[in-house]
Formats: C-alpha cells, sequence, structure tokens
C-alpha cells in the first residue's frame, strides 16, 4: 500500500510542477498580450504578425485600420493580428499626452 500511495503522490507533484512550468507563465503572456491589445490607441505605431509595420488610424470593435509605407497605404487588419508596439510610437504617444497636460495645467493656471 505504501508504495501505491508514493506512486501517486509523485504523480501528483509532478503535475503540479508541470502545471507551473507550461500554464503559469502562458497565462501571465496571455494577460500581457491582451492588455497590450487593448491599450492600442490611435497613432501607436504597430508590428504585425506578418511583419507590416504602420500606425493605427483607425481602431473598430474587432480591426485596426493601419497606415503604413511611404504612399499611405491602408490596410484593414484583424486585432490579434498586432505583434507589438513599437516603443517610437509609443514615446511620440507619451510627448503628446505630456504637451496635453502642460497646456491644461497653463490654462487652470490662467483662469485661477
Amino acid at each position: 500500500m505504501q508504495g501505491q500511495y508514493a506512486t501517486l503522490i509523485s504523480l501528483v507533484v509532478m503535475i503540479g510542477i508541470f502545471y507551473l512550468i507550461i500554464f503559469v507563465p502562458e497565462n501571465k503572456r496571455k494577460k500581457k498580450y491582451n492588455a497590450m491589445i487593448n491599450a492600442l490607441k490611435v497613432n501607436d505605431e504597430i508590428v504585425t504578425k506578418g511583419g507590416v509595420i504602420g500606425k493605427i488610424v483607425n481602431i473598430q470593435d474587432k480591426f485596426i485600420i493601419l497606415q503604413s509605407g511611404p504612399d499611405r497605404t491602408r490596410l484593414k487588419i484583424d486585432k490579434y493580428g498586432v505583434l507589438s508596439v513599437s516603443a517610437e510610437g509609443r514615446e511620440e504617444v507619451k510627448k503628446e499626452e505630456v504637451k496635453k497636460e502642460e497646456v491644461k495645467k497653463e490654462e487652470a493656471k490662467e483662469e485661477k
């Protein structure tokens, strides 16, 4: 009987380790990816899974209108076709947001 319990316990431990090694990191990756998709904004520069680099022009429920290339070609892609948001695009958006906040602060000071 002791041998059966030892086998059962070792099997449960192996399944637990397998779960921790495989599923937990995958769930974290999925959450991070979904957060990135939900945080997409107009004017973000993105890279698609197909390797196309462009700027977001419009965001719809399931699709993104992407502007790419020197001719400003517009592409309609699925949101989940986005691989990553480039750091340059995020920096430009952050700079614009900082400028808007500064303007709001100046306007608030002028009103007082």
